[in-house]
């Protein structure tokens, strides 16, 4: 088989070089007649879908990322290691969705070239592996993090109008080597059907937008106001979480709340904390060493007073942020030490902002002592009620008789036939655009958590959400407009140039290569009838 135009041998044999894993030239391929055969165009095939496996692993990989950090908790509280493994998650995807897309690149350029595609018994095995390893991501996702589908839905309405172009984009190049398979190959049943195929999928494609919606398809003045921030545990990436330093780089970052956790020490103090074990944000270990596996509730105040609550953060780096930090806020990490409330709610007064927190853990015995152990410090602190904001289910009611001016956050959505709740405190899995939008029609103030990527936020400014809790407050406040806002008109000239010049590109690419496919037509006759002239010569 001849060369196409512009396709020199020594490409040509690199490529079959690196793709078949052995050093055949393009004059050696023709002697030994090597064909792609049936069996080669399944593993191509079967590379193709393995590419596009790969490539949606790597949508998800980058979108749970916004909740990766709850990941390398849990496997911190399994087993008692820290790492980042958001870097390892992402360097094992770039790695197979890199060889993927090199060996589908070779193909592509080999059947351009006109050379067979016999891929190497490595890169099949490489293949099935990498096939598996992603099947088993997938599956891993689905049974310990199914919540993040929801996530990739969400993100498809942030995504989705560009994921389009992109698709329409991939499948107009794929154009150019299905045109020279159609034009190569003699059996017309594969062409009608090749052909046909190609139609169906790009039809549809051009046609996707219809059924493509995103809150961020609005005019300009249809906006709603930017959330508001709350800082969950602070500063979480600035200063160690729960701590009052925290709590200042949360001011620092104009957060509206300072989110928190609370839990009563064995002697009835109220503190900052999260976990039900000391282990992951102090050093308990070095001081306590026998009684580190016991729970944070189990130790009096003044045991908690020894215990340094920053050291962890610069040893551990639970944030890349952490390598950032100037030399006095290293200083200032060191020094930090478990608050009790009252000190939270006296910098919470300072600094004019509202205080939001969970009474933990709630299915403790004695939990109507721990709440009216935290109320009597709320009341003699002296903050103003209004800026406390109360999320434990727990003794509701009574908590209400006793401190009327406290604000209610439900976590929960609201009934049905209920008085409209005034605030609400939800995963931003948990509702769909057009509740929040509802919601803000009735006057329901909407906070959903957490969020740390600026895409999810931008997703959320459009449709309308009062705030947002998150670990990011030095990005979002940074943020001054969603991070892309489309007119409804805007988008649809958009979707009918991207169509009109994937159409156009197509039948060029047709059209070139059929006209290229003229020109060899008379070569390879001109051979194929000298080469008959000899074999009878030979014969005679």
């Amino acid at each position: 088989m001849a060369d196409p135009p512009g396709c020199c041998r020594p490409c040509a044999t690199c490529l079959l070089c690196l793709y078949s894993c052995q050093w055949i030239t393009a004059k050696k391929e023709k002697r030994k007649g090597l064909r792609t055969t049936k069996c080669d165009c399944s593993w191509f095939l079967f590379l193709f879908c393995v590419f596009l496996f790969t490539l949606v692993w790597l949508y998800f990989a980058i979108i749970i990322l916004n909740d990766f950090h709850n990941f390398n908790e849990f496997i911190f509280k399994q087993q008692k290691l820290w790492l980042d493994w958001s870097l390892v998650l992402l360097i094992a995807t770039a790695v197979l969705i890199t060889y993927s897309t090199a060996l589908l690149v070779l193909a592509l350029c080999l059947q351009l070239c006109g050379q067979p595609l016999k891929l190497h018994w490595l890169h099949k095995t490489l293949l099935i592996i990498t096939a598996l390893v992603v099947a088993a991501a997938f599956t891993g996702l689905g049974i310990k993090w199914a919540e993040e589908w929801k996530s990739a839905r969400i993100s498809l309405q942030e995504t989705g109008p560009f994921l389009h172009i992109g698709i329409v984009g991939g499948m107009t190049l794929l154009a150019w080597p299905l045109a020279s398979v159609i034009y190569r190959t003699r059996n017309t049943g594969l062409k009608v059907f090749l052909l046909l195929a190609y139609c169906a999928v790009m039809i549809a494609l051009y046609l996707a937008p219809l059924g493509i919606t995103s809150p961020c398809i609005m005019e300009e003045n249809q906006l709603p106001p930017k959330p508001a921030l709350v800082g969950h545990r602070g500063a979480p990436m600035l200063a160690p979480e729960n701590t009052l330093m925290s709590l200042q780089k949360a001011v620092d970052c104009n957060v509206q709340v300072f989110e928190t956790d609370v839990m009563v020490s064995a002697d009835g103090v109220p503190f900052l904390m999260h976990d039900e074990k000391l282990t992951r944000t102090t050093d308990v270990q070095k001081v306590f060493p026998e009684r580190a596996d016991m729970n944070s509730t189990a130790f009096n105040w003044t045991d908690l007073q020894q215990l340094n609550a920053g050291r962890w953060f610069l040893e551990r780096k639970p944030f890349p942020t952490v390598q950032s930090l100037s030399g006095g806020d290293r200083a200032l990490v060191d020094e930090q030490r478990i608050p009790s409330l009252e000190q939270a709610l006296e910098a919470a007064k300072e600094s004019n902002i509202s205080i939001m927190f969970d009474l933990r853990p709630e299915n403790h015995s004695d939990y109507w002592s721990f709440v009216n152990a935290t109320l009597d410090v709320i009341l003699k602190s002296g903050i103003p009620l209004q800026q406390v904001l109360w999320l434990p289910d727990g003794f509701r009611e009574q908590v209400k008789e006793r401190a009327p001016g406290i604000q209610q956050i439900y976590g929960r959505k609201r009934l049905q036939d209920e008085e409209p709740l005034q605030h609400v405190n939800l995963r931003y899995q948990d509702m769909s655009f057009e509740e929040i939008r509802q919601y803000r029609r009735d006057n329901i103030s909407v906070n959903l958590y957490v969020v740390n990527q600026p895409w999810l936020f931008s997703v959320l400014w459009c449709s309308g959400v009062s705030s947002v809790t998150t670990n990011a407050c030095q990005v979002l406040k940074e943020m001054k407009h969603p991070i892309w806002l489309l007119p409804s008109s805007t988008y649809l000239m958009i979707w009918i140039v991207v169509d009109c010049v994937s159409f156009l590109m197509i039948l060029w690419a047709f059209l070139l290569l059929k006209k290229c496919s003229q020109r060899r037509q008379p070569v390879e006759s001109e051979t194929d009838v000298l080469l008959t002239k000899i074999n009878s010569l030979m014969q005679d």
